[in-house]
């Protein structure tokens, strides 16, 4: 059922990203090592770069695994609502006139 709030309770499929990030990391080392072997030096600086993006989300996906099942909840949890503050997100934040 459609509760309207999709965008607010969607769930990342972190495994798969850090799947394809060990598929990524693989073709990167790849592609750095054959092009520098080959003497393609802007090629393997190219693929350099995308190493270091796919280094840099497999330790985001990573970090947000460990965090444990509020950030990843299973299949068994259903989606919550999101923290409307004290208020219930109506009106200005306490402390402003």
């Amino acid at each position: 059922m459609r509760t309207g709030n999709e965008p607010t309770t969607a769930r990342s499929p972190l495994r798969m990203r850090l799947w394809l990030s060990l598929w990524g990391l693989a073709w990167a080392v790849f592609g750095v090592t054959a092009f520098a072997v080959n003497g393609r030096t802007g090629w393997a600086a190219v693929c350099g770069v995308l190493l270091v993006l796919v280094l840099v989300d497999l330790c985001v996906v990573v970090h947000r695994l460990r965090q444990g099942a509020h950030y990843q909840p299973g299949r068994s949890i259903p989606p919550y609502e999101p923290d409307h503050g004290p208020r219930g997100g109506k009106g200005p934040p306490p402390g402003t006139p």
